[in-house]
């Protein structure tokens, strides 16, 4: 956003000890009081006043309880823990029963990442369609098709298999990884399967199965390092993204920008996401996405078909243009 606006002056509000790697004499970095009560939603709002700003950007989906003292926008990624609270852990009252709720009620226009999230805030808290605003994220640059000279140190260190269909996601309930193992435990000529993500909550049960698993060629790589993804995504021979939910669906659309042919659930912003560069199966369906994941490693013409056409999708997508967009609508804000 700081390279889109050149003539504006920011200041960054960070959790004590996180040091952004961005440096630019019209980025100002400050720390948010530390009190988890007191220090965020009374003292840090005090300092924001201090600052009169133009306006108030919540890039989080919320903003501190008190008053800022300038015109806000928020930004909304997805409402999946009030839709679906059987998938989170139950630690989180405040954020869910008090601060997000008014940070929307108070925002002057709430950004969200999809048209799918735009309509989850619309019904679940009620807002106007008049004060949100659709803005998709965008995918970097980094992912792109990588020739074998750039991925062959990530599948040597990482101990990749030659072929390999690939998971990338949080094991958690809403990642939906327990279709895919069943699906691709019944597959035919399987090639093995490559979880990429660490361990978030409730998922005991779909560690135990990935253990069974091992031995039938399931590897499980823990938490990637990002630098790694576009070396992972090009060599893997599709990504399976069987999520139940997302607010937008990052995910396949860093594949199809590295070429990555992509099979994933035809439900929440999935479909707006990946268009028609991807088969899209029911989540709940492990018959089906079976048949999707033989398909596409079996018939070389429809993976070419796939990786084309997602290569297309991905570039309408960019963080250049959702900035911009993002700019459009804190200046709006600030206007009045």
């Amino acid at each position: 956003m700081l390279a889109v606006r050149p003539g504006h002056r920011l200041t960054l509000w960070v959790p004590a000890g996180v040091n952004p790697p961005l440096k630019s004499a019209r980025l100002a970095v400050r720390d948010i009081p530390a009190a988890r009560l007191v220090g965020r939603h009374w003292s840090w709002p005090q300092r924001i006043r201090r600052q009169r700003p133009g306006a108030y950007f919540g890039p989080a989906g919320q903003m501190p309880l008190g008053d800022v003292g300038a015109p806000a926008v928020i930004t909304v990624h997805d409402l999946a823990i009030y839709l679906h609270p059987e998938w989170f852990p139950s630690r989180q009252p405040l954020s869910t029963r008090l601060v997000v709720p008014r940070s929307l009620a108070r925002a002057r226009t709430v950004v969200c990442v999809s048209q799918n999230t735009a309509a989850d805030v619309a019904a679940v808290f009620g807002l106007s369609e008049r004060r949100l605003e659709v803005v998709p994220e965008g995918v970097s640059s980094r992912f792109r098709p990588l020739d074998r000279e750039r991925t062959e140190l990530v599948k040597t260190r990482l101990r990749l298999p030659e072929r390999y269909l690939l998971f990338v996601g949080t094991v958690e309930p809403r990642k939906n990884l327990d279709t895919l193992l069943e699906a691709w435990a019944e597959m035919r000529r399987r090639p093995p399967l490559v979880v990429a993500g660490g361990f978030g909550w409730r998922f005991e049960a779909t560690r135990e199965r990935m253990a069974r698993l091992t031995s039938a060629g399931l590897h499980h790589l823990g938490h990637v390092d990002p630098l790694d993804l576009p070396a992972l995504y090009s060599l893997a021979t599709a990504l399976a993204h069987p999520a139940w939910y997302e607010g937008f669906g990052l995910t396949p659309l860093e594949a199809m920008a590295c070429g990555t042919p992509v099979v994933c659930s035809n439900t929440s912003s999935l479909p707006e996401v990946v268009g028609d560069a991807a088969l899209l199966v029911d989540p709940g369906d492990a018959g089906a996405w079976r048949q999707a994941l033989e398909r596409v490693c079996e018939d070389p013409a429809l993976a070419g078909e796939l990786r084309r056409k997602g290569l297309l999708q991905a570039a309408g997508f960019s963080w250049d243009t959702a900035a911009e967009r993002t700019w459009r609508v804190i200046e709006r804000a600030a206007r009045g």
